[in-house]
């Protein structure tokens, strides 16, 4: 009762309504995060009562999360890196005129997902919690690797291309410090690389402004630029029926957000990018996805807005973030004299209480928000690209300057627009560089780490039982791969034997 008086605060609800607006404006301009929403919030919580800075960061990182939706599906563009997992299929299905099908399941979908995320954290948070601390390098090694095998498995036509864009996502991730040594690697004597190179001006550039050299190709060659269907009409139309079609996708996939949100360091976009991938490898369709295919929107857009709910467990019952959201809110709630942990439950339940009403309260207000985000957006449409190109350009340079502070983050944008571009014009997927980039670190970091606890024993990534069966299951994943690659291979020698003898 305590906590729904403080909820109920018209000051909370008011703040609670301000952050979620100010969150869908932040997610759905190229490049500006979740997490930078959250961090520009921070010091106005200096000034706030311990619920409404809590509500506002819950608020804006909500809205965030699903307003990334937004530009992807107009502009091929994710707004945050959640998005960027299904950016193609929302994108294609625009194009489609189904614009209002992408974005009005991407809606209602994560509201779902992420009210599935708020009900486990409320139920089960000390239990996951203690399942996420069983986690060492070892496992986090296995779910580093079996993230990665989700590059081939996104791939729509070419595997080994996807293969070999992975490959270049994993060498860009080695530059910077060796993470166990310290030393320098491919830093090429500057001191803006010894950091790495930042995902966030790289997913810029291989994205969206890849996508704006395309846009000035086609305007200097006067080549009619894709028009893409206003989608007039209802935003929800035809939504139900998807929701109908896949309840085992949204289920699967909130449970997967869940989970991997409770993962401490992996957060919505390694959910939405393995959702994404396990949705493809258990169609009955996967020849679909890629070309604007709903079914992989339905799980990853549940998984991401989970995973929100799901990184507040290791945060509140043990402090430890779940991500880097989490992690500034363990801080501003320091700030406000409160430890997150245990104890926390003893000494302030109702604070805990709010919190999950404020999730409750936010994940409901997405839908209206949403409603009202879409509308606006879409009217960039009717914007002449010759306006729109200069405009999309100037927030991805604003986007990639704030990440770095400094205009080396620009020059990485710039560097990997171009390469993004190349890569796109001879058929090579960019998502697996993303993701190469996301899971490298994590997956060199423990991978050493192991080694070294191990003295150099491989035999110990099996010894832990979740280690082993993450481990079995990434082998198997791999073994059935080329396994279905060499009996392809056999079909298609066949048939060019028996076309020649033809």
């Amino acid at each position: 009762m305590q906590a729904i008086l403080l909820v109920l605060d018209p000051r909370v609800l008011l703040t609670a309504l301000l952050a979620g607006a100010f969150g869908m404006f932040v997610g759905a301009m190229p490049g500006l995060t979740a997490t930078m929403a959250v961090a520009l919030l921070v010091p106005m919580t200096f000034f706030m009562d311990p619920i409404p800075a809590l509500a506002a960061i819950v608020s804006a990182s909500t809205m965030a999360i699903f307003a990334g939706d937004i530009p992807g599906a107009l502009l091929r563009i994710p707004g945050t890196p959640a998005s960027a997992a299904y950016v193609e299929d929302s994108h294609r299905l625009a194009m489609k005129g189904k614009i209002n099908l992408a974005l009005g399941t991407n809606l209602l979908v994560s509201c779902i997902g992420g009210l599935v995320g708020v009900f486990v954290l409320i139920a089960a948070a000390p239990l996951l919690a203690e399942f996420a601390l069983r986690f060492t390098s070892y496992e986090y090694f296995w779910l580093a690797a079996l993230g990665l095998s989700c590059a081939i498995f996104i791939a729509s036509a070419d595997p080994l291309k996807a293969g070999i864009a992975l490959l270049i996502g994993l060498a860009l991730a080695t530059v910077g410090l060796d993470p166990t040594t310290g030393v320098p690697r491919f830093t090429l004597g500057q001191v803006d690389l010894m950091a790495g190179v930042e995902f966030i001006p790289a997913m810029i550039g291989l994205f969206a402004l890849a996508e704006v050299m395309r846009g000035v190709i086609r305007l200097n060659h006067r080549a009619p630029a894709p028009r893409m269907p206003q989608g007039e009409g209802a935003l929800f139309k035809g939504v139900g029926g998807v929701i109908r079609r896949h309840p085992k996708n949204i289920v699967r996939g909130s449970l997967m957000g869940t989970l991997i949100g409770a993962l401490p360091g992996a957060g919505a976009d390694i959910a939405a990018w393995m959702a994404y991938a396990v949705s493809k490898r258990f169609s009955k369709t996967p020849e679909r996805y890629g070309t604007g295919h709903v079914e992989g929107l339905v799980d990853a857009s549940a998984a991401n807005n989970a995973a929100v709910g799901g990184a507040w467990i290791p945060a509140l019952v043990f402090g430890i973030p779940g991500d880097s959201v989490t992690a500034i809110v363990i801080g501003v709630l320091y700030m406000k004299g409160m430890n997150p942990g245990p104890t926390v439950f003893i000494q302030n339940p109702q604070l805990i209480y709010a919190v999950f009403m404020i999730f409750i309260l936010t994940t409901l207000m997405m839908v209206p928000l949403g409603w009202v985000a879409v509308k606006v957006a879409r009217q960039a449409l009717r914007v002449p690209s010759r306006v729109l190109l200069p405009i999309v350009l100037a927030f991805c340079i604003v986007g990639a300057f704030a990440m770095t502070n400094s205009v080396f983050g620009i020059v990485v944008m710039l560097a990997l627009g171009l390469l993004g571009w190349l890569l796109e014009e001879n058929g090579f997927p960019v998502a697996p560089i993303i993701l190469g980039l996301v899971l490298g670190g994590m997956f060199e970091r423990m991978f050493m780490t192991s080694m070294i606890k191990s003295g150099g024993d491989l035999s110990a990534f099996f010894d832990r039982p979740i280690a082993a069966g993450l481990g079995i299951c990434v082998l198997l994943l791999w073994g059935a791969s080329l396994l279905g690659a060499w009996r392809g291979r056999g079909v298609r020698s066949e048939t060019s034997e028996t076309r020649r003898t033809t």
